[in-house]
């Protein structure tokens, strides 16, 4: 145990006693608790520090819609009765957010800036390893996937090598909007040597992954033959899965940021596959 998981340990805190969880087991606090919790008697008083939250939710480009949702809420308010009542469930990263924008001169506001930093930073290293073990599973597939892909291309009529990298890269310019290999090298600020597949985070590599495999069944399916046939193939591959990121609303790949090589994960795997048991 570290020393921020033993400080956090010794007590259940006023903000974790009000975490919620929703069916799906997706946790969220109440800000009508959390008004409670921070002191503020006047609710009303509370929503001008969610709407700054909402500001720096937005201006640190997050999807605020993700971390702040409005709801209605039946409150009972004695005698069996009940009443409507406005409120935003918030993420962990929102409360993160709201407690930054609250009255410091709060006891409670400094506990809970302290607090909701150390969970927002112990978040942000689980969901880096994630995306590490991402990664490194989707790159492993991409390479066995390749290899398949450069099998039915050979079978196309694509024979050399020369020839191959130029069927591959009909498939980035489909995929990419008309950007080349050496096109996205630069674009994504990569150094001499440097391979594009290395540098791609989970997201970027499904795509390409979902290209390859894609690409390989068409070839096969329809008996492709000829290199220009299968250039033009792949090519349609490539935008097809294109216009499937662009109607889903994502990012286009050619303008997701470069990852930390995947060497060096691949480097760090090996390490702890030999570290020996604590």
């Amino acid at each position: 145990m570290n020393i921020i998981d033993s400080a956090m340990s010794h007590e259940i805190t006023p903000f974790e006693s009000i975490r919620r969880t929703n069916p799906a087991g997706n946790e969220f606090w109440s800000s009508r608790d959390f008004a409670k919790v921070l002191g503020y008697a006047d609710y009303r008083n509370f929503q001008s520090v969610i709407e700054s939250a909402r500001t720096a939710c937005l201006n640190s480009g997050q999807r605020v819609d993700d971390h702040f949702v409005d709801v209605t809420e039946m409150v009972e308010i004695g005698s069996g009765a009940q009443r409507k009542l406005k409120t935003v469930m918030m993420s962990r990263y929102a409360c993160y957010l709201v407690i930054q924008n609250a009255d410091p001169s709060k006891e409670i506001v400094a506990k809970g800036q302290t607090y909701f930093a150390i969970q927002t930073r112990r978040q942000e290293l689980g969901d880096e390893e994630l995306e590490e073990q991402r990664r490194l599973a989707i790159r492993a597939d991409l390479r066995t996937h390749n290899t398949q892909l450069a099998d039915a291309a050979k079978g196309a009529g694509v024979i050399d090598s020369r020839d191959y990298a130029i069927f591959q890269n009909h498939g980035y310019m489909g995929l990419y909007g008309g950007l080349g290999a050496q096109d996205i090298h630069r674009r994504k600020g990569l150094k001499k040597g440097e391979q594009i597949l290395d540098h791609m985070g989970s997201t970027e590599l499904a795509a390409n992954l979902f290209r390859a495999t894609q690409a390989e069944d068409k070839l096969r399916r329809e008996k492709i033959t000829g290199k220009d046939k299968a250039n033009k193939a792949h090519n349609e591959v490539g935008a097809k899965v294109r216009q499937t990121i662009k109607e889903l609303g994502g990012t286009m790949p050619e303008e997701l940021p470069p990852a930390e090589s995947i060497t060096k994960l691949e480097s760090k795997a090996r390490k702890a596959l030999k570290r020996p048991d604590d």
